[in-house]
């Protein structure tokens, strides 16, 4: 089983890369989160270059082909979804390997709801499989700012604990009912 953590962000002190990162310091063993870090390098989407795609986006293809499912961490900006988010999230609506791949689209941020509402439309249009247990909002925006003060946090570390538990348990039987996210 095999997550891979995507962010929205760009910024140095990204609260969503931050949220990644801890993600992959909490996940079990048998459910380990990579962090993908090279959405800055997509360049703009163009439908001409998939035949003959640049090396940024197939590694772009192959983390996410290899991955069993996604976790998502994306701001909000002007009330829209990031422009690298939406970059990269274009790169992939040709790509046979995201049809139907499991994604948990966390919110740091629960006051910005426009982007989390936009993602959830786009990652539907888009085939996911969106898991539904997985994705919430886990309040980071004040309370927690980076890495450290994550990891810190007993009840953010629980909330973190229970998206990735979601993941797997979706993962493992997808027929399951979602359990209840008490973030």
């Amino acid at each position: 089983m095999h997550i891979l953590a995507v962010a929205g962000s760009l910024r140095a002190a990204s609260i969503n890369a931050a949220f990644c990162r801890a993600a992959s310091r909490l996940a079990p063993a048998d459910a380990p989160i990579a962090v993908y870090d090279g959405l800055g390098e997509l360049p703009l989407f163009n439908p001409d270059r998939e035949t003959d795609a640049p090396a940024p986006v197939r590694r772009w293809w192959r983390a996410v082909g290899d991955a069993d499912a996604l976790l998502i961490a994306s701001p909000e900006y002007a009330h829209g979804v990031s422009g690298v988010m939406k970059n990269a999230l274009d790169w992939l609506v040709g790509q046979e390997s995201f049809v139907g791949k499991p994604v948990a689209l966390v919110n740091t941020s629960p006051r910005a709801h426009h982007a989390h509402d936009a993602l959830l439309e786009i990652l539907r249009t888009m085939s996911a499989d969106v898991v539904e247990g997985a994705s919430s909002s886990v309040a980071l925006l004040g309370v927690c700012t980076g890495e450290a003060e994550i990891l810190a946090s007993a009840p953010v570390c629980a909330g973190i604990r229970q998206v990735v538990a979601s993941v797997r348990a979706h993962l493992l039987d997808p027929r399951a009912p979602a359990p209840r996210m008490g973030l």
